[in-house]
């Protein structure tokens, strides 16, 4: 009863039912959120705070930025979106907010071309030495395939591709990565996708921000040639894998493009079986399929691993 009083003392109050709106559309930081409603930092920070606090809100930081979005755990999360849900669509302040939220999107989204343009040629190079990404993506959701799928992770997200590949099949998906121009690209692509149930995170793979047991998929997708631990970046994943979860990784085989790793920074010149079925077993997962997608010169593996269910100690 007290944290429901709390949330909704919290709630009601006409600057504070307009950040909650604005932040079940976008993830947003405080100079945004400033600039929309047209008020002080200090002024909106302090909204921000009494929401975080309330639980309606959650606050997670990037780098220098914070972004803000409508809290989706949590047992005040179902009250943020009915809240949310009882705000009148015609409210004419709003409708001025979601105006200018438009412009704050198309900015978003115009950075977020810009990288990908001065990008482009590198992936565009790099997809041309394998199969098609079409061919992979239908191979991993036949690998991943068995209905619904809980709260889903994408470690080393980039351009966030998996989320949307995944959305129609998640509950929640989270998508972590180092790079901020890249999670500038990915953030742009699921707001013009509409997936507000799929999310991005600055994060680090091998100290994932999240509770162990707590995903029931992680994707490693085009990442582990860039490791310098790839090893320690599985056991990470398989730390937060529920019981039952199951931890896809994708990769290329064994090449001898020594070229890639001079100018494209891969650590690694891809992977065999044995090695990537070892970090799996050595992580306490059950091996599952392995599927080959042979391409020239380069060919694509993936590789699936299974959390047995946990006994009790």
């Amino acid at each position: 009863m007290e944290a429901l009083m709390a949330a909704l003392r919290a709630a009601g109050e006409p600057t504070r039912l307009r950040l909650l709106a604005l932040c079940s559309e976008s993830e947003l930081t405080v100079s945004e959120l400033t600039q929309l409603l047209g008020q002080s930092q200090p002024r909106v920070s302090r909204h921000l705070k009494l929401l975080c606090e309330a639980g309606l809100l959650d606050r997670f930081r990037e780098g220098t930025w914070v972004f803000y979005r409508l809290a989706d755990t949590g047992n005040c999360a179902e009250l943020a979106r009915t809240l949310v849900g009882l705000i009148p669509a015609e409210d004419t302040i709003l409708t001025r907010d979601f105006e200018r939220l438009g412009q704050v999107r198309q900015a978003r989204t115009e950075a977020a071309a810009a990288y990908f343009s001065s990008n482009a040629a590198h992936w565009s190079e790099i997809r041309s030495l394998h199969v098609p990404e079409s061919d992979v993506e239908a191979a991993l959701l036949e690998t991943l395939a068995g209905g619904e799928i809980g709260d889903f992770l994408d470690i080393g997200t980039g351009t966030g591709r998996m989320l949307e590949l995944f959305a129609p099949r998640v509950r929640r998906g989270v998508g972590i990565d180092l790079n901020r121009d890249m999670l500038t690209m990915a953030r742009a692509g699921l707001e013009a996708a509409a997936l507000r149930h799929c999310q991005v995170r600055q994060g680090d793979m091998y100290h994932l921000p999240f509770a162990s047991a707590s995903m029931d998929a992680v994707m490693i997708h085009q990442v582990l040639h860039f490791a310098l631990d790839p090893a320690g970046a599985i056991a990470e994943a398989a730390r937060v894998l529920r019981p039952g979860g199951r931890l896809a990784l994708v990769d290329f085989l064994p090449h001898d493009l020594e070229y890639l790793r001079e100018q494209h920074a891969h650590r690694r010149l891809g992977f065999s079986d044995a090695e990537a079925t070892g970090w799996l077993k050595a992580a306490g997962l059950e091996q599952g399929p392995v599927r080959h997608l042979v391409g020239s010169p380069l060919s694509v593996a993936i590789w699936l691993g299974c959390q047995g269910e946990r006994t009790q100690a």
